[in-house]
């Protein structure tokens, strides 16, 4: 056998095995999809809820602190919301070059960016270019849990209340990736504080209570209760960021191993048809080599 041959099948069984392993990897992103999908469809009527619910006593609360933005913005809390893992495809990739975009967008704005980073690509993208983070989380991304994003949640809102001029953010964005289908995930930028009230919202209460808004008493008060509220608001929304985010992560990852192996398969072929051509030209060089031995051997027996 010669050494182009050793070679090419030394490549198509290294390729056989790298296919093994993506599909393997494929089978288990797929059925870990159902499980995240199953579980942003059992926490999205909560989110919409409450939601309502805090659109719907914003909308008698004339000032709040929470809800009024400042006319002069000094600093802007972003979180980021990335993959503790690769194979990802471009999965972090797009979180982070969105978050980039939104940085870019606030700086113009001549806004301090604060940023706060969820899973492992991202905090080592930031680390290798020395840029600062506030604060990280890591491990969470595949299963994340309520008790992670009210922990997130506490360390936004603990600095959304805080005054400016001692370190505090006057706004918080939340930069996620949206499972829009098992083949489609968006990476997108939400503003979670100050809360914007949107007239779609309104509009759905009337035609629900016969055009009018509903009427609600509020004890103690209507600002005290949406002081309850609002934490409990932006906690809901990392935590539904956080689910999409995991469902997403799962079918980028699905998508980019199904692609390594079709690729893997398609390599397969391709070493599979040199190989065969190298053997043919060996038989064909070893052939040729008999026939010359023998006319030799002829032709000396001749003389």
């Amino acid at each position: 056998m010669g050494a182009q041959l050793r070679i090419y099948r030394r490549r198509i069984r290294a390729t056989k095995s790298t296919a093994k392993i993506t599909q393997a990897m494929e089978l288990i992103a797929t059925t870990r999809i159902s499980k995240a999908q199953r579980a942003v469809e059992a926490a999205r009527p909560y989110a919409k809820e409450i939601t309502r619910a805090v659109s719907a006593v914003a909308s008698r609360v004339s000032d709040h602190a929470l809800l009024t933005e400042s006319p002069d913005p000094v600093r802007a809390a972003v979180l980021v919301v990335t993959s503790d893992k690769g194979l990802a495809g471009a999965y972090s990739a797009n979180a982070i070059k969105e978050a980039e975009s939104l940085t870019a967008l606030l700086s113009e704005q001549g806004k301090e960016v604060v940023t706060y980073m969820v899973g492992r690509k991202g905090v080592a993208y930031y680390s290798f270019r020395d840029r600062p983070l506030e604060r990280t989380w890591e491990g969470i991304t595949e299963r994340p849990a309520y008790a992670d994003a009210k922990e997130i949640g506490e360390a936004l809102m603990g600095r959304f209340t805080q005054d400016s001029a001692e370190g505090g953010v006057d706004e918080i964005h939340i930069v996620s990736t949206e499972f829009v289908s098992m083949l489609t995930q968006q990476a997108s930028a939400r503003r979670a504080l100050p809360l914007e009230l949107e007239e779609a919202d309104a509009e759905e209460l009337e035609k629900q209570n016969g055009g009018a808004l509903p009427l609600y008493e509020f004890e103690p008060s209507a600002e005290e209760a949406l002081d309850q509220l609002l934490p409990q608001y932006v906690t809901n929304r990392i935590y539904f960021a956080l689910l999409e985010s995991a469902a997403s992560q799962w079918a980028s990852r699905r998508n980019a191993m199904k692609a390594a192996t079709d690729n893997a398969e398609e390599l397969v072929k391709t070493l599979t048809r040199q190989a065969n051509q190298a053997r043919q030209a060996e038989i064909t060089n070893e052939i040729s080599e008999i026939v010359g031995g023998a006319d030799a051997l002829a032709a000396a027996s001749g003389e």
